[in-house]
């Protein structure tokens, strides 16, 4: 149907309904004359009459009555959707999907979005736990958390969290056993507890010093897909964990973990988030990421 189908029959439900063409034309704007002619127009297009005139009414004929009773409540439908995707505008509503790792999740995400969300009832947030660098427009994601430096230049980024330093740890236990490492190059006699990233492969433990920079490849009897895990592992006394220094230091402090290779560990960009363009942002991402900005 072409657009101008669609006019005349809103134009034909508005005289149907107001039994008369001039205020049905004072209400669709334009004139009463053309108003008669698009009518007739319509009447010829169905080979139906729609409208019974006379000098003083015009009223619905039984075939226009049925297209009334038809049409009617259908515009009806789509003014009230419309209206409604009107307001979404207005008010943020709507679900918005964010990748993250478990450690952003915890520390950034929750904490910050469980003091917001409850004034927005209309507001729903889906964290999905994800270690690897997922492409958040083919996953239909609306924002995505990564570190500062991983960082595609062609999305938006928004900081979220402080600068963050990495710390190894194990227990003293294992130490007693195990001389603790001076180097990086060190970690290849200990037991380590890897990370899985959501790609498939383990990842590599990142160390820097003076400029000179070190991915090591750590072996060892343990494999998990979250830091929660890998310090639990540590704090059990499997073996060494590389994880971040804030889930860390307060079993540094007490004298469960203790820490090696300090001077290895500098700081780096924290946490961004991270979505594709403003052009496209909602009410509802716009609440999310004022959430979520990081105030020093």
């Amino acid at each position: 149907m072409q657009k101008e189908d669609l006019n005349d029959l809103l134009a034909f439900v508005a005289v149907a309904r107001e039994r008369s063409f001039t205020r049905a034309a004072l209400q669709i704007g334009v004139s009463q004359s053309a108003l008669s002619h698009r009518m007739r127009a319509l009447e010829t297009q169905l080979g139906l009459r729609l409208l019974t005139r006379t000098t003083r009414s015009v009223s619905p004929t039984e075939a226009g009555e049925r297209l009334l009773q038809t049409l009617a409540p259908r515009f009806e439908e789509i003014r009230a959707e419309l209206a409604a995707l009107r307001e979404l505008r207005e008010k943020p509503a709507g679900t918005i999907r964010i990748t993250a790792a478990s450690h952003a999740a915890d520390t950034l995400l929750w904490p910050k979005l469980s003091q917001v969300l409850p004034d927005y009832p209309d507001l729903q947030v889906e964290i999905n736990i994800d270690y690897g660098f997922t492409d958040i427009v083919a996953q239909r994601f609306d924002a995505g958390v990564r570190l500062g430096e991983s960082l595609e230049k062609d999305m938006i980024a928004v900081r979220i969290g402080p600068d963050m330093r990495m710390a190894v740890v194990a227990t003293p236990e294992y130490f007693a056993k195990h001389s603790p490492p001076r180097a990086p190059q060190d970690l290849a006699s200990h037991n380590c507890i890897n990370l899985r990233l959501s790609r498939g492969g383990l990842m590599a433990w990142e160390f820097e010093r003076d400029g000179h920079r070190l991915n090591v490849h750590v072996q060892g009897q343990w494999v998990f897909n979250g830091s929660a895990p890998m310090l639990r592992a540590a704090i059990a006394g499997v073996g060494l964990a590389y994880v971040p220094e804030d889930t860390a230091m307060e079993h540094i402090a007490c004298g469960r973990l203790q820490r090696v290779l300090p001077d290895w560990c500098p700081s780096f960009a924290g946490y961004h988030l991270y979505y594709a363009s403003r052009r496209q942002s909602s009410r509802a991402l716009a609440v999310v990421v004022d959430a979520l900005r990081h105030r020093p």
